[in-house]
Parts: C-alpha cells; structure tokens; sequence
C-alpha cells in the first residue's frame, strides 16, 4: 500500500509543473513512510512513497524499472494472485529480479498489455510509463478500493493518490459548485467530479492512456449485476451457503498474505465477525481491534467485540474514546481530507487505525457485506415497502404523528422516531427517487439554499442531474428489487463514502485496510443470488447469517442492527463547539463569500437542540469543508 503521483508534459510550459514532483511526493509520505523514490524521462515525472507489506528489500522500491529499461510503473496496492501469475510467466521463461507483486504486474502488463487487468485479484491503482512510445498507462481496481485523481489541460497531465498531491503539482484551487451541492447532500463528492474544478477521480474498473496530448478513458470491468438472473437462480439454498462460504474462506486466506503481520479491525457486527472467525483459524496469533464511546453507551459494541475476541482466542485491543479523545485526533484527521469527507464515523476509523497502524501494517475489515446482501436499514424498509401489508401502510399513515416528534440520531428512540419519518416520507415514491431521499442529509432545494445566490448561478445543473442519474442507473435494470437498491449503494453509498474513508483513514497512519467481501469473485456471486436468500421478514443479510451462525457467538444475532456511528451531536455540543463556532461564525461565512449567513445560522443555533434532525451532520459537512477551504483556498 503505497502513494504515487506523476507528471506529463505535452508542451515546454507544462514541464514546469515538475519542479513540484518531490513537494507532491511530500504531500503522500503519510501512505508511504518506509521509502520514496523519483523517475525522470523527458517529458514525464513519476514520484511513489512506499509502505513495504510484500517484499520488504529496497530492492523493490518504486519507481521499478524493467531489465531494459524501457517501461517504468508505480504501484498502490496488492496483487493478491501474484504468486500464481508469477509461476506462470516464469514457466514462460520470464526472470524475476524481486519477489514483489510489483514486478509481477509489471512483467504480466509487458506480455498481455490492458488485457492484464483481468487477471488480477486484488486491489490497486497504478501508472506504467513506455519511454520507447512516450505514452502512459493508468489504471484502478474494480470497486475503487484505492484512489487515482488526475488533471489536464492543454499543457500537462497530472496524477496522484490524493488532492493533496495535484495542489502541490499546481492544480487551479478553485470550488467547483456543482460538486459543492452534491457535497452538502451527500456528505461526500461522488466520482468523477472533485470538490476542485478540472480535477477528477478515474472511475472504479477505468482506465486511461495517455499519448501525444490525448487522454483515452474505458471502461475495463463493470458491476455483474443482472436482476433478471439474479432473480431466477436455480441454485438451491444449501448450495448457495456451500459456496458462499468457500468463497470467503478463499478471499480471506488471500488477503492474509504479507511478509508482515496482518490483523483485523473487529466492530461486533456480524461481517467483521464472520472475517476475524476466518483469519483466526489460519492465524492464531491474530490481533484484532475495536473502538468504543466510554461514556456513551449507545454507540459502544465492544462488548460484541470482546464475545467474539473471547471465541477465537485473538490478541485483541479495545479502543474506549471520550469526547476530548475525538477532539484529540479531530486536527490529525481534518488534515488528512485533501478534498472535504464528511463521513463523521471517519474520525472514529481515524483513531482507530493510528492505534492499529502502530503495531501492524495491514488489518482485515467487514466493508461491502452490507452492500452485497441487505445489511442497512433502508434494506430492511424497502422491503417493508415491497411486501405491503398493515405495517407499512400504518407506518406511512401515521407521517403527521412522527414528523411531531422529536427525532435525532443521538439515542434509540429519537432515531427510531427519525427513521420512521424518512420510512413514511419515501414509502410512495418512485424507487429511484426514494434512493436518493434515503442517501441524502437534506434535499436538493434545502442544500442549495446555503449556497449564495451568485455561487448557486455557477452550479450547472445538467452535469449534476447526469452524475445523479448515473448513481441511479442501476434501477433501469428489470425487475426492480432490493438488488438494485444493492447495485446503487455499490456504486454510490460503496464506491465514494466507505472505502474512500477506509483508505484515507488508514493510509493517513500507514496502514493498509483489506476486504474480503471484496474479492470480484465473491461480489459475482453475490449479485446472482436473489432477494429471498439475503433478506425476508426475520431476517436481514439472511444467507450471511445463516451460513456462519454457527461459529459466532449467539448474542450477535440477538442484537439489533447499529451502524457505526460517533456521538457527533454530543461531541460538537462540548469539545468540538469552538471549532465549530469558528468555523461557522457570522464574520467567518461573511468573510468567505460562499454560504448563506442567515442558513449557517440556524443550523449553529440548531445544534442546542437534540430536536432537530441531522442537523448535526449538516454542521459537522460544513465544519469539514470550511477547514479544507481555509488550509487550501483562503487567500
């Protein structure tokens, strides 16, 4: 797990965007303390900090250049199947000079070209520079797991692992207000657009080539997903848990593999569980992780945590914050958002793997077993909604009840109030558009209001509703059922909230943060299981339960579904207000030129009160972003 940047110039002006090569390798040192390296050829730049995971010899530092000195890659990321591939293109008469899977991509990209990417399992983003051709290749993994931004213009094309890479390569540091609006709806800025203007995110399975100026993009891999399929597997039941379970047995195996130890972040949950259950019996030393809330019961699982620790015998740690913990690594995590994130959990994860990242260099994790098989709430409400009945109805015709009651996401019952509001509010709408309801802190009209009149003028709104569209796309397909609503979160909720905060969070302390639920061969099969065998009316992530039941322990299937949350409200009421009265002061905002003070207002004021929904998060996006433009924009 690695940082890379680079530079190509198309003209003699654009050379000059070299001279910032090593400050934008600077900017990534955090993604790669063990060693850095620079390339130079002409018109193009290559820069790559390097966490050693395999293959730990200088020998196989970065940039790697072949034997003949032609083609030269940097690499982020793991090829989990190296050592198959390597066998193979050895038995081809191919020598290897290391034992890193860098150089194994590398040789397999010389023999097969763009058709390599098929064959690896993994995760990774990477550059190959032909010094012969003067061309560059690009390319990301299949989901998104690790990042790639980039930048041309008519001089230049600039690349890099983070934001903070490109503004140190001289990227125009100016807001693009369309991703702005998206942002406030979201909490994020969804690929391919980036909070800066010309600066955009490779989509997950894309790649590029770049040759005399011109930028090439495609498409290498796309989403199995086929709804009618899915919705008519002849596999029976048994089977389907037969093989789901030899398919996490295989993709966790192969994420264990390192030439350093490799643990697990264990949140109590059924997906992490079912993880640590596995890398347990292949690694009885196997330390394990989990972060709780001290004083605040609500949000602390790591009494599950410990139950499955306590099973498996794991070297296990448990993280307690208070309030002034988080306030503590508050900073640390604000500046590792080079674009603005506003995942609050993210500064939980923070915590947690600057903890983790100081005893080892790569963890397990349970992302994307929620996506795959209906682990979230609106899972469960969608299929409320399509099953009918009195509950639903009744639900839906007691909206006027919930919306006078009070409702928060600081306990059960105010959140339970909250979600009973969003359940009635969306029930008849159209399925895609009670997607977007559902993903979204507030609507489109209540996250333009906070913009000013002038910068709500430079938000383009076809390019908003085609990026809103194609997060949507996925309910085109016939017939619509909970798996599309699992094919939009995999492409939206997946792509651009969790494993960004994944990545950020844990490369911002040197650690690298593997997913089984992951493995393309697991998310195949998984998007060809129907409805029935992931949630009914028992019983949510159904076939994941059950097919692992019996080696977890029986209390976490008793225990409702809890997402992982920090007490925001709570810690931006104590140690987080003056950063948050700074940030959202009248003189501040006024000052800034961006947002409405009349808006920011009420959400500052809204923040005394535990009756406003998601206000919180409002504030907490606004605090996030108003940090990033102070430390990056203000003049």
């Amino acid at each position: 797990m690695c940082g890379l940047t680079g530079v190509f110039a198309f003209t003699e002006g654009g050379r000059l965007a070299l001279v910032g090569l090593r400050q934008a390798s600077e900017a990534l040192r955090h993604r790669g303390p063990d060693a850095g390296g620079l390339y130079l050829h002409g018109p193009v730049g290559l820069a790559h900090r390097r966490l050693s995971v395999i293959d730990l010899s200088s020998e196989a530092n970065q940039p790697f250049t072949d034997a003949g000195g032609r083609y030269t890659i940097i690499f982020n990321g793991e090829i989990l199947n190296y050592k198959q591939l390597r066998a193979k293109l050895e038995q081809g008469g191919i020598r290897f000079r290391t034992n890193a899977d860098t150089e194994v991509l590398l040789q397999l990209y010389l023999q097969q070209g763009q058709d390599c990417l098929k064959k690896l399992r993994g995760f990774f983003a990477f550059a190959i520079y032909d010094a012969a051709d003067e061309s560059l290749f690009i390319a990301r993994d299949r989901f998104g797991e690790k990042p790639l931004l980039y930048y041309k213009d008519a001089g230049k094309f600039l690349f890099g692992s983070e934001m903070s890479a490109l503004l140190a390569l001289g990227v125009p540091r100016e807001v693009d207000y369309t991703s702005l609006l998206q942002y406030l709806q979201l909490s994020y800025v969804p690929a391919p657009a980036s909070m800066l203007q010309g600066v955009k995110k490779l989509l997950p399975g894309h790649s590029l080539f770049i040759r005399k100026g011109r930028v090439q993009e495609r498409s290498w891999y796309r989403l199995p997903f086929n709804a009618e399929k899915a919705a008519n597997n002849p596999l029976p039941y048994k089977q389907q848990q037969v093989k789901l379970q030899q398919l996490m047995e295989q993709a966790v195996a192969e994420r264990l593999v390192a030439d350093v130890p490799v643990g697990a972040f264990l949140s109590g949950g059924i997906d992490s569980s079912v993880v640590v259950a596995l890398a347990a019996g292949l690694n009885p030393q196997l330390k394990t992780f989990s972060v709780g809330f001290k004083d605040q019961p609500y949000f602390d699982e790591t009494h599950y945590a410990r139950l499955v620790a306590q099973k498996y015998k794991t070297d296990h740690t448990e993280l307690l914050l208070r309030n002034h913990d988080l306030y503590e690594h508050l900073s640390g995590m604000l500046d590792a958002l080079s674009e603005p994130f506003a995942d609050s959990s993210a500064l939980a994860m923070y915590a947690l793997s600057r903890y983790a990242g100081g005893q080892v260099k790569a963890v397990l994790s349970g992302d994307g077993a929620d996506e795959l098989f209906g682990g979230y709430n609106k899972h469960w409400a969608e299929y409320k909604i399509a099953a009918g009945g009195i509950t639903a109805g009744a639900v839906k015709q007691l909206g006027f009840l919930w919306e006078a009651l009070p409702a928060s996401r600081s306990g059960a019952w105010g959140n339970k109030v909250r979600q009973l509001q969003r359940f009635a509010t969306g029930a008849d709408m159209p399925a895609a558009a009670r997607y977007w309801f559902w993903a979204t802190w507030q609507t489109e009209m209540e996250a333009m209001a906070l913009l000013l009149p002038e910068k709500q003028a430079l938000t383009n709104r076809r390019l908003y509703n085609a990026t809103k569209n194609r997060m949507l796309e996925c309910f085109n397909a016939k017939p619509c059922t909970i798996n599309n609503v699992l094919c939009a979160d995999w492409q939206l909720v997946l792509a651009n909230d969790m494993l960004p905060k994944a990545d950020l969070m844990g490369m911002a302390n040197g650690l690298e943060i593997r997913s089984p639920f992951l493995d393309h061969r697991l998310v195949k099969y998984a998007f060809s299981l129907p409805v029935a065998s992931k949630i009914d009316a028992g019983i949510r992530k159904k076939i994941l339960r059950e097919t692992f039941r019996a080696v977890l322990p029986p209390e976490l299937f008793k225990r409702p579904k809890k997402g992982f949350d920090i007490p925001l409200q709570s810690f931006l009421q104590t140690e987080g207000r003056s950063l948050l009265q700074e940030y959202l002061s009248d003189d501040f905002v006024v000052a800034q030129g961006i947002f409405d003070v009349q808006q920011t207002r009420n959400i500052r004021q809204g923040m005394n009160s535990f009756s406003v929904p998601s206000v919180q998060t409002k504030a907490w996006m606004l605090l996030v972003f108003q940090h990033w433009w102070k430390k990056y924009l203000k003049v």
